[in-house]
C-alpha cells in the first residue's frame, strides 16, 4: 500500500515535512530551501528498507483472542505515539530476518513469522536527500521472552504493551499502521489454520494494565 506525504508549511512560516509512520517530522532549513529554489538542483534519491510487524500471543483467559506487542514512543514534539516495532535491515539480512530481530530488540519478545501482512511504501524529503522508504510487515507468533523496551538499541521507546488485535486500529497513531492492523484482524477471522498456528505452544506472559 502507498500513501503520499505532500509537503506543507507551518503557521509560523517554517516549512515542514509531515511525519512518516513511526517517526518525527523532518525539519527543513529555510535558508537551504530558498537557495535550492533560486538555483534548481536535483536531490539525490536514497532507498531505505525496514521490516517489522505484529507479534501476537493467544490470551489464556480468552482462547479465541490475540494481543500484539505495541510500542509507545515520544516524538520530537513531545507527543506520545503508538507504533508497531520495526527497523532497518542490517548487513545481508532478509526482511523476514530483520523483522524477527527488530521485534525482539524493541519489545523483548521472540517470534516466528506465520504470514506476510503488507508493505508500506512512501517518500519523504530531508535537507539534502529524498528518501524512498519501504517497510515490510509480517504477522508473527510469540514464542518466548519478556515484554520490555530495555534492550532497544536506539532507546527510542518509552514502553511496550500488549494490545488486543481488535483494539489496534483505535490505538495506533498512523493510518497506514491502522490499516495493517485491520488486515491482521481479517486474516485471523478468515483463517482457522492461522489461529491454530498462533495458539500452538503458547507461552504464559504477564499482561500489563493498559493506560
Amino acid at each position: 500500500m502507498s500513501t503520499p506525504f505532500p509537503a506543507s508549511d507551518r503557521p509560523d512560516g517554517r516549512p515542514e515535512v509531515p511525519t512518516p509512520p513511526g517517526g518525527a517530522p523532518l525539519r527543513v532549513n529555510p535558508a537551504r530551501r530558498a537557495a535550492a529554489t533560486s538555483t534548481p538542483t536535483h536531490l539525490p534519491i536514497v532507498d531505505e528498507t525496514s521490516a517489522g510487524g505484529l507479534v501476537l500471543r493467544a490470551e489464556s483467559e480468552h482462547p479465541g483472542d490475540f494481543s500484539a506487542a505495541v510500542l509507545l514512543r515520544r516524538n520530537r514534539t513531545g507527543r506520545l505515539e503508538w507504533c508497531l516495532p520495526k527497523g532497518h535491515l542490517e548487513g545481508r539480512e532478509t526482511p523476514q530476518e530483520a523483522a524477527i530481530r527488530e521485534i525482539r530488540e524493541e519489545t523483548g519478545i521472540r517470534g516466528s513469522i506465520q504470514a506476510e501482512l503488507g508493505v508500506i511504501d512512501y517518500w519523504f524529503t530531508g535537507e539534502d536527500r529524498r528518501v524512498h522508504k519501504v517497510v515490510h510487515h509480517y504477522l508473527l507468533r510469540a514464542e518466548g521472552g519478556h515484554l520490555t523496551v530495555e534492550n532497544d538499541p536506539d532507546g527510542e521507546a518509552e514502553d511496550a504493551l500488549w494490545v488486543r488485535v481488535d483494539e489496534l486500529s483505535e490505538r495506533l497513531s498512523y493510518p497506514n499502521e491502522q490499516r495493517l492492523a485491520a488486515s491482521a484482524l481479517d486474516l485471523l477471522e478468515s483463517s482457522r489454520n492461522l489461529r491454530d498456528a498462533l495458539r500452538a505452544d503458547a507461552f504464559p506472559t504477564e499482561r500489563p494494565d493498559l493506560p
